[in-house]
């Protein structure tokens, strides 16, 4: 009797263990198949993936975006330039323009510093 019950067991471990990887191999080569899908997908150029796409966009960002950024840089830029020349020009340094104008020998440039006529 355990003869029959040992080859039931062996003939149904067989059965489970084939069914077992059978599954796991098809499920293995399927899962390779979609990861070099992707590979292939993610590996193409956005012209070669779509190409009239990727002209619009190319050629609105050379037509819009671009200018639009160079005016808005060149307006913050100003604006800087201005503040640092305000700042440094709005005689609150008194050490500067008293040195140059103790300095006898160069009043006319003292006076220009200065920004202001004696």
């Amino acid at each position: 009797m355990d003869a029959i019950w040992s080859a039931i067991t062996d003939w149904l471990k067989e059965i489970l263990i084939s069914g077992i990887l059978g599954n796991l191999s098809g499920m293995f080569d399927g899962v390779n198949g979609q990861v070099g899908n992707i590979a292939a997908q993610v590996g193409t150029t956005p012209q070669a993936w779509n190409g009239g796409i990727f002209d619009m966009v190319q050629n609105l960002s050379n037509t819009v975006v671009l200018p639009i950024a160079g005016v808005v840089l060149t307006f913050v830029m100003t604006l800087e330039l201005i503040q640092m020349v305000t700042d440094r020009n709005s005689m609150h340094d008194d050490v500067c323009c008293k040195r140059c104008i103790s300095n006898a020998s160069n009043t006319t440039y003292s006076q220009l510093i200065c920004g202001r006529m004696i």
